[in-house]
């Protein structure tokens, strides 16, 4: 079986953020990676647990995978686009807001 994967483009949270939940389930088999980013309590948990299920659909359909059989071989977050904006102060100056985005990428094969 060859690598399945899938990519989350413009994800609205930080790579910073999301390289945490990241690193929580790299190597893992995937139900193992499912209740570990359940269990998290981080928002990037959340949106890599939907990245993930897509994978795992993935594979099922294309390669025709077992569940029980799927490991993570790669998880990626890369830095996407910023949006930037700004947020007025004292005496009619501004500084600027970051607001960061992600891609994710979960590569999986089977064992």
């Amino acid at each position: 079986m060859k690598n399945i994967k899938s990519v989350s483009r413009f994800v609205r949270v930080s790579p910073k953020k999301a390289r945490l939940a990241a690193d929580l389930i790299r190597g893992l088999k995937v139900e193992d990676a499912l209740v570990q980013l359940k269990y998290s309590g981080l928002k990037s948990g959340v949106l890599l647990t939907k990245t993930l299920k897509s994978a795992i659909a993935n594979a099922e359909t294309r390669e025709d995978a077992k569940r029980e059989n799927l490991k993570i071989a790669e998880i990626r977050v890369d830095e996407g686009v910023t949006m930037k904006r700004a947020k007025a102060k004292s005496r009619g100056s501004q500084v600027p807001i970051l607001k960061r985005t992600s891609h994710f990428t979960i590569v999986l094969k089977s064992v």
